[in-house]
Order: structure tokens, then sequence, then C-alpha cells
């Protein structure tokens, strides 16, 4: 009995260290991200040159067991998970690479990946002690652990038509300032979200339309939206979703 009781003393006093000891201000992938990013854009033969290191980052997120994690405070986690969420798929591009969208991942059909979501539904990397895929990390995690929908804002699908792929890291010290700005920097780039106030029509992202649920829990979508705009949007504007640009987003 008492060593049993040692044991899980041990394992705790482990677990604890370890929480303690994970670096959450994500310094490496921090590093990487302000080498290879460049106004959101993104060089995947820099990542390649740094594969090493980016595959060091990764195995430090994949040694993060469940317990360990249930240990970290809200603002960790949600910050444990959007990196991990575009480290990863930045290591999804690297593996096909070179592709010219990451819906060429999958069959040779890309619009038959991207309506069945392939990309984002195969298992390629280890987390929380079990293999994942990315849409694991976003719907059952970021969505529904978390009552933030700027994450949509944070995470990046490595296409044009996402939000920018930040230049460092998120941090759970930043992370309300990240995550405003984020939302912010996406809603204020007209080539994917304007408003005409002289036809009273709001141009926006497809995003809006496939999670709209997620926005509009404490207001309307255009209340939620409005941070983004000078102008002020009438309440009965017309809502146009623009086409999303699926093509890599890539610094060349």
């Amino acid at each position: 009995m008492k060593r049993f009781f040692y044991l899980v003393l041990f394992l705790g006093i482990s677990q604890t260290l370890f929480a303690q000891s994970f670096d959450h201000k994500h310094s490496v992938w921090d590093s990487l991200l302000k080498k290879h990013v460049k106004n959101g854009l993104v060089s995947y033969k820099g990542f390649i040159s740094d594969g090493s290191t980016l595959n060091g980052y990764l195995d430090q997120l994949t040694k993060v067991t469940d317990a360990n994690y249930q240990s970290f405070s809200e603002k960790e986690k949600m910050s444990f998970l959007i990196n991990a969420y575009n480290a990863f798929t930045v290591k999804l591009i690297l593996d096909h690479y070179p592709v010219e969208s990451i819906t060429d991942i999958g069959s040779p059909f890309s619009k038959v990946n991207l309506a069945r979501g392939i990309p984002w539904k195969k298992e390629f990397f280890q987390l929380l002690g079990k293999s994942r895929h990315l849409d694991w990390i976003e719907h059952e995690k970021l969505r529904k652990d978390f009552n933030e929908p700027r994450i949509h804002f944070a995470i990046v699908c490595a296409s044009i038509g996402c939000p920018i792929l930040q230049s460092e890291a998120f941090t759970p010290v930043n992370l309300e300032k990240q995550l405003q700005n984020a939302k912010l920097v996406f809603l204020k780039n007209p080539k994917k979200n304007s408003y005409d106030k002289n036809t009273n029509t709001l141009y926006l992202s497809k995003i809006f339309n496939w999670f709209q649920p997620d926005f509009t829990k404490k207001s309307t979508l255009i209340q939620f939206v409005q941070d983004g705009f000078e102008e002020t949007i009438k309440p009965d504007a017309k809502i146009v979703y623009n086409e999303y640009n699926w093509d890599l987003n890539e610094l060349k």
C-alpha cells in the first residue's frame, strides 16, 4: 500500500514539475515564426532548412501528456493548442511540399479533399497521448472547451483566405492582446472583409458563415465585426460572403 501511495505521489510530483518546466513562451516556435513569416506569408523553404528545429518544437508538444495539460491554466491551454495547430499545419505542408494548396493533400482531386476535409482529418501527429488530426484541435478542443470565437483568427489553415499567420507565438501572458489584434487585422483586410455604405452591403469572409454560431452567442454578427470597421454598419445591412482563396500562403 505504501509503495502504491509513493508511486502516485511520485507521478503527481513529476507531472507538476513537467507542467512547470514546459516553455509556455513557446520560444522555439516564436523564433521560427519571426524568421520565416513575413506579413502573414510563410517561407516553407525556410522552414525546411530549419526542419530539425521545428521537429524539436513539435516533440516538446508531443511530450505533454493529458495529465500535464490538465494542470495548465486556461490561457496556457489555449496558447498551447493554437500554437500546436499552426505548427502542425506547417509540418503537414512540409510533408507534402511542394503543393499549391493544402487542398492538394489527400486524393488527386482537390475539390474532393476539400469537401471531405481530408487534410484536416489526417492523423499525422501525437498530442496529449494519442494520434490526432487538425480538426480534433479545432473542433474537439478549442471550439468546444473555450467560449472564445477569436480563435478563428488565430489558427491558420495555410491558405491565402485564412487569417494571417502571426510572426510570433501565442503566449498566456499576451493572449488577450494577441487574439484581439488577430481579429482586427483580419477584419481590416479589405480583400477579405469590407462594407459598402452606399448599397448597405457587408462583404465578409466565409469564415463568418461557416462558424456563425460561434460569433453570435453574445451579439449579432454585425455587432461582433463592428470594431473592425471605421464606419458604423447599419443593423439591416445585407451580408454577402466572399469566395475563399485556398491558394497556399507562401512567401515567394
